[in-house]
Formats: structure tokens, C-alpha cells, sequence
């Protein structure tokens, strides 16, 4: 994972993962916020309909730590592109983070996953050790996401050759 602090009150986490998938069956999975107890071991719950100014509800699971829950407002919802929500801790000044998902096509059956967050405010110098475990968290998730949609190819195809059989 890549990790940037930028001054003193900011920090960027970056993840990347390349999916054997075209974006629209990524989109499905990670879009499918009723689904993601079944497969996602970091974002273990979300509630709440995918519109730009709705309110999510989030709880969070990282590796080695505590789940613990946030509301969030979903700021971008462009389908097969990128999910963004932003959630705050206290006021925004203490800590404020814009989670996201950037989907890039790399070829018709290939998509490159940008999963990362940007922190802002004055908690984020005293955060290192539970962003270490944020960022582990991303990778988790990346890995759980990467199995879940290209299971899912291989199901639907497997199903699709069967009903083609005579």
C-alpha cells in the first residue's frame, strides 16, 4: 500500500489491484452494499442507497484492531468509474476522510482497482499505527473483492457452457 503524509494535518493511503474482469462486473460486486458481510473482510457493512448526498451508514473491521462505525455521505457515484464517500469523526477539523474506489479499464476483460482514502485534519499525526491497519484493511479487501468477482466470472460462465450443452 502506498502511504503519503502531506503536511502535518493529511495522509493519502493508495491500493492497487488488477481484476480479470471488465469494470461493469466489478461495479456489480462493489456496488452491492447488501452483499459485502458474504466477502469483505474490512468494510463489513454498509446501509444505505448509492446516491450522490445519501447517508451511508459503514462499519469497519481492520485487521488486528476494533470494528468501528461511521456515518458517511456518498459524494460520487459514477457507475464503472468511481464510488467516493466521505466521513467524518467529530468535527471535520479533528478528522474528516474521502474513501474511494477508482475503477480503469486495462483491456475489455482487465480492470485496474484504485482503493484508497485521504485523511484530513488534526487527529491524523496521532493515527500512524491505526492507518498501518487501515491500509493492511484496503489490501484485504482488494484481495477479497480480486476472488469475488472472478469466482463469479467463472460461476456464470461455467453456467452459461452448461445451458449450452446440448
Amino acid at each position: 500500500p502506498g502511504c503519503a503524509r502531506v503536511g502535518w494535518w493529511r495522509m493519502e493511503l493508495r491500493t492497487e489491484i488488477e481484476i480479470s474482469a471488465p469494470p461493469a462486473a466489478v461495479w456489480e460486486v462493489l456496488t452491492d452494499f447488501a452483499r459485502y458481510p458474504e466477502w469483505n473482510p474490512f468494510l463489513v457493512e454498509v446501509q444505505g442507497s448509492p446516491k450522490v448526498g445519501g447517508e451511508l451508514r459503514v462499519a469497519v473491521s481492520p485487521p488486528d484492531s476494533r470494528e468501528y462505525h461511521l456515518l458517511a455521505t456518498l459524494v460520487t457515484y459514477e457507475p464503472q468509474r468511481e464510488l467516493r464517500w466521505r466521513g467524518k469523526w467529530g468535527a471535520s477539523f479533528l478528522l474528516e476522510g474521502e474513501h474511494f474506489f477508482r475503477l480503469v479499464a486495462v483491456d475489455v476483460d482487465r480492470t485496474r482497482v484504485i482503493h484508497g482514502e485521504d485523511f484530513r485534519g488534526v487527529l491524523v499525526r496521532f493515527l500512524g499505527r491505526k492507518l498501518t491497519l487501515v491500509a493492511r484493511g484496503f489490501v484485504f479487501m482488494n484481495q477479497a473483492l480480486k476472488r469475488r468477482v472472478e469466482s463469479g466470472l467463472r460461476s456464470s460462465q461455467g453456467a452459461a457452457s452448461a445451458a449450452a450443452s446440448p
